[in-house]
């Protein structure tokens, strides 16, 4: 597998917000994830749940709720104002005040015509969808609560509203109520205590469901305005309610970590009556859950825990695969650490501010497996806070060390850092070339004489670099007129002759850095980039996808490389091809040009092109039984793939110029312990 003198880097800390809300769009398969924090995270439910984009939040800017409208994204919080996203460019597109006050809850009408918005002030306001932006259309009857929940009629010619206590119908058309059905407080309650209906789903069949503070699901009947039945599921809260699309299939979330379905069937054999029976229960969530979605084949959760949880459904999922294991999203899916591989530096990326680090020294050898003692311990040298209320999109640190960059939806930085012996001090281009407005990500060249901007339109702004400032040098674009998307991975050559660009569109251009123009276009494959780099003595580019495929292209025969099609041909290992987290980063060992080495969340792998692909049939994690054989018979059973699971949980491995390894580590308990604590529950014997 080869040694490696390893900085294990735990200073790190990371903290991922709480989820606030889902919006699943059946047609694309897109799943919108808002955070405590106000970013917003786009997952593609058909590729392993692969973030495929990022939208920076705002400080004091938290949303409440989403919703798709057709192929458009809005949210709306509590600062009274509903968003708009440019999903394209991952910005928020406009924003407008509903003047209601804060704002509880957003949705939109099957027929994709109007948004419903519940407001603080008690009114119900609807805002027609054209073609550029929405425009409020009128209100309805205001009442005396707040607006909690709301969910339209599949017809769109009424919307159920959840408040303190009780629950309104609405007439679209005319505004006026015509039903008001009063909650139930419940019996642990106190009398005095009111009841928040938390959310509400309206069905085709005129039966309304309800979840409330009273810890009850209740299915109501929208034409009599009468309680149909009532499930009591939890001590504490029901939060948050999903319908399946053929709306057989409801799932409830609790405050205290549970996820509970209701399935639409016959209680007795061989009757056509059908009623909301309880089926199953899950617990997995630590904390609050604050939103759910049923989608095709499994429940999607997520909450104050941070984690976005998918639960399959196994009577919906056909053939065994990944989508029929459990999957906990925790950590993104993209790099939030930079390497300053010549001066031994790290940038860590946080919402609002990024810390630079000195890496630490060790002395003496040791065998593998052990640790060196320390001579000079880790050092912070630099904190650099964001002005204005932007979050940070992007952010790398230059090869040298002499160059830091970031940028926001709407800005970017560009400071130069001048380091005398212990003395640290940057200074801020000013005058950086109107091309540099923002970027969706960025790259220094190895020898940190130029940074590459991805912009608009999958197009690419490349700036060269001097003591003086920087200079605009060229705009590479792709040959055709292909995808508009966001670029979301940039990579350059050792060399500094070529440059990989790859979108959200899955298409992966060569730019000729030299020439400065478009190389070739990479076969576009099913699944996202996830990880890719160039090989630094052959300059083959290695990419890895969501679906944990991998392939080679030669740059220089715009082709495959013959290894890549051995493994289409011969397949990938299954267990492989299981993972549920991607690689997010591609390495090269220089000592041995035929290793490869990624790493996902869980491992660090190394891969021996010059070895067999193991088959399906034989042991994938081989490395202890290799270890028992004499060394005549390790070749014969020896494969292409080593696994190291060393680890605790990795955000990033990175090599630095000394061929030591940088693994940065977040264990999951360290993240836990800083969670606020959950609701304490009675457990027997305790």
């Amino acid at each position: 597998m080869g040694e490696f003198k390893v900085h294990q880097v735990r200073f790190f800390e990371y903290m991922p917000t709480g989820i606030r809300a889902l919006a699943f769009h059946a047609q694309n398969e897109k799943m919108a994830v808002a955070r405590m924090d106000g970013s917003v995270e786009i997952c593609d439910c058909s590729d392993n749940f692969f973030q495929e984009k990022v939208i920076p939040g705002r400080e004091q800017s938290g949303i409440e709720a989403l919703s798709w409208v057709g192929d458009r994204l809005f949210s709306a919080g509590l600062n009274g104002e509903i968003a708009e996203y440019d999903l394209t460019n991952q910005k928020v597109k406009y924003t407008i005040d509903a003047y209601g006050g804060p704002i509880w809850t957003i949705t939109g009408n099957k027929q994709g015509t109007h948004l419903a918005v519940g407001c603080e002030d008690g009114s119900v306001k609807l805002f027609e969808v054209n073609a550029d932006k929405i425009q409020f259309e009128k209100n309805l009857n205001r009442q005396k609560g707040r607006i909690i929940s709301l969910s339209w009629h599949p017809s769109g010619s009424k919307i159920a509203a959840g408040m303190m206590d009780m629950i309104q119908v609405f007439n679209v058309e005319t505004g006026h109520s015509i039903h008001r059905m009063l909650g139930d407080r419940g019996l642990r309650r106190s009398r005095s205590e009111e009841c928040v209906v938390w959310s509400v789903v309206y069905l085709s069949d005129g039966t309304i469901i309800s979840g409330d503070s009273a810890g009850t699901v209740k299915m109501w009947d929208d034409c009599t305005g009468t309680l149909i039945k009532s499930h009591i599921v939890t001590k504490s809260d029901v939060l948050a309610l999903s319908v399946s699309q053929k709306e057989d299939s409801l799932v409830a979330g609790t405050s205290e970590g549970c996820v509970v379905q209701f399935q639409f069937i016959s209680v007795v054999l061989e009757k056509d009556e059908k009623e909301w029976v309880r089926t199953r229960t899950f617990k997995n969530h630590t904390h609050d859950i604050r939103a759910v979605a049923e989608i095709t084949t499994a429940i999607v959760s997520g909450g104050m825990d941070t984690q976005l949880v998918v639960r399959p459904l196994l009577d919906k999922v056909e053939v065994r695969s990944t989508a029929s294991g459990l999957r906990k999203i925790l950590f993104p899916h993209r790099r939030l650490v930079s390497c300053a591989k010549k001066a031994g530096l790290m940038l860590f990326q946080y919402p609002s501010h990024l810390e630079l680090w000195r890496l630490g020294e060790s002395e003496g050898q040791a065998i593998p497996g052990s640790s060196l003692p320390i001579r000079r311990k880790p050092e912070k040298l630099l904190l650099l806070k964001v002005k204005g209320e932007e979050h940070i999109r992007c952010s790398v640190v230059s090869p040298c060390g002499e160059w830091i960059t970031y940028s926001t939806a709407s800005s970017l930085r560009l400071y130069r850092l001048h380091c005398d012996n212990n003395n640290i001090s940057i200074t801020k281009m000013s005058k950086l070339p109107k091309v540099l407005s923002s970027a969706n990500q960025l790259c220094f060249s190895p020898d940190s004489s130029h940074l590459f901007s991805a912009s608009t339109e999958s197009s690419v702004h490349m700036v060269s670099l001097n003591q003086l400032g920087c200079k605009y040098v060229a705009t590479l674009k792709p040959k055709s007129v292909g995808s508009k998307q966001a670029i979301h991975l940039l990579t350059a050559s050792e060399d500094g002759k070529w440059l990989a660009s790859a979108n959200s569109d899955h298409e992966v251009q060569v730019y000729n850095l030299q020439k400065r123009k478009a190389h070739c276009t990479v076969p576009i494959y099913s699944s996202a980039v996830s990880a890719m780099a160039f090989h630094p003595t052959t300059n083959c580019l290695f990419m890895v996808h969501a679906d944990q495929q991998m392939f080679e292209f030669s740059i220089e025969q715009k082709q495959y490389t013959d290894w890549s099609r051995s493994v289409q041909r011969n397949k990938l290992h299954r267990i492989w091809l299981d993972r549920d987290t991607p690689v997010t980063n591609v390495m090269f060992d220089p000592k041995n040009p035929s290793h490869v080495i990624l790493h996902d969340m869980y491992m660090l792998c190394v891969i021996d092109k010059s070895l067999p692909l193991p088959e399906n049939s034989s042991q994938f994690y081989n490395q202890l039984t290799l270890k028992s054989l004499p060394a005549e018979e390790r070749k014969f059973y020896s494969h292409a793939f080593k696994i190291c699971k060393t680890f605790r949980e990795i955000l990033c491995v990175e090599q630095m110029l000394d061929q030591s390894l940088v693994v940065v580590e977040r264990p999951l308990t360290d993240i836990t312990t800083q969670l606020p604590a959950p609701i304490k529950q009675k457990k027997f014997a305790t």
